[in-house]
């Protein structure tokens, strides 16, 4: 290794999901299926809201701007994985992990956030909604979503700088599908306590502002929710809450359990399969859970769809 990376080893090795060659086709089509997906979803939600002139509105911005982060992180980590399903050895050289690593503290924290702003944005339509145009106005959703992604890659950067500084210097096969925090620390031949210290600060500050941040958002939707006495407003306003929330719970309680789990070694497998959960299937059920439980979705995509083939019709005639 060159002497700025301060280490010998050039290159880990993944383990991945599983060590069983009988299985590595199968999950190989698995994960393309997966990722297919997740990206026409994801990019076809960007699409979808950017092209209905009645989805430009602060819910959707902020939907867009999550659909580009699942788009984006999920990227990071399935493209990666694929190649290892059908090669002997899964190596990733050192620069090429710790980029990794970066992109994705970086994106996965701006989710935690994103889902936060979207949990406020939705307080503030139920509980104040003479007020909302004023409250969640462009100019507010624009600092908002640019505080997100600030706070994701500032401390992106400072996970990545602590672990540019530590030494790696014969063991480097990671224990898991790609470079994360945990499995990388475990590899340490130096001290890696500052690590351990900003990772345990960091991921508590960011599990506990954004949930509490969406369980105080939601008490107060509950609770005016229960206040409607119109059946059919008391309908509306559940539905648009109960996807997000549903996203919200799968996303957190796969993160949470990653990160706030004893280090064992059953619980290093149970940890790749709670990171499957937030790395390839939330952002693959995002656009589904919001465009099924969503009737503008629902509206905005057959009005385009209408638009499409009355325009290929119309070639067609001519």
């Amino acid at each position: 290794m060159a002497e700025g990376n301060q280490s010998t080893v050039t290159e880990f090795i993944l383990t991945g999901l599983t060590e069983k060659p009988e299985l590595q086709l199968p999950l190989f089509l698995l994960f393309l299926g997966i990722y297919l997906f997740t990206v026409l979803g994801n990019l076809g939600m960007i699409i979808l809201i950017l092209l209905s002139p009645h989805l430009h509105t602060p819910m959707y911005f902020f939907l867009a701007s999550l659909s580009l982060i699942d788009l984006c992180y999920s990227t990071v980590i399935i493209p990666k994985m694929l190649v290892n399903f059908v090669t002997e050895k899964n190596i990733i050289f050192y620069p090429e992990c710790m980029t990794q690593l970066y992109c994705f503290i970086a994106l996965v924290i701006s989710e935690c956030y994103m889902l936060s702003a979207m949990a406020y944005d939705r307080y503030v339509a139920i509980c104040n909604p003479l007020r909302y145009n004023v409250t969640m106005s462009y100019q507010v959703c624009f600092w908002m979503i640019g505080g997100v992604y600030c706070i994701g890659f500032i401390e992106a950067t400072v996970h990545t700088l602590c672990m540019l500084r530590v030494l790696f210097c014969k063991d480097n096969v990671v224990n898991h599908f790609f470079c994360d925090l945990l499995p990388l620390l475990q590899l340490a031949c130096s001290s890696t306590f500052v690590n351990e210290v900003v990772l345990l600060c960091l991921s508590t500050f960011n599990f506990c502002v954004p949930t509490l941040t969406i369980l105080s958002s939601y008490s107060f939707i509950i609770a005016r929710i229960i206040r409607i006495k119109s059946n059919e407003s008391r309908f509306k306003a559940f539905s648009t809450c109960s996807s997000h929330f549903s996203s919200v719970a799968v996303f957190f309680g796969s993160l949470g359990f990653m990160y706030f789990q004893p280090s064992t070694a059953s619980s290093k497998d149970q940890g790749k399969v709670s990171s499957v959960f937030y790395t390839t299937v939330v952002p693959m059920l995002n656009p589904l859970i919001y465009s099924l439980r969503n009737k503008d979705v629902k509206l905005a995509l057959n009005r385009l769809l209408q638009k499409k083939i009355f325009h290929m019709q119309n070639i067609i005639l001519l």
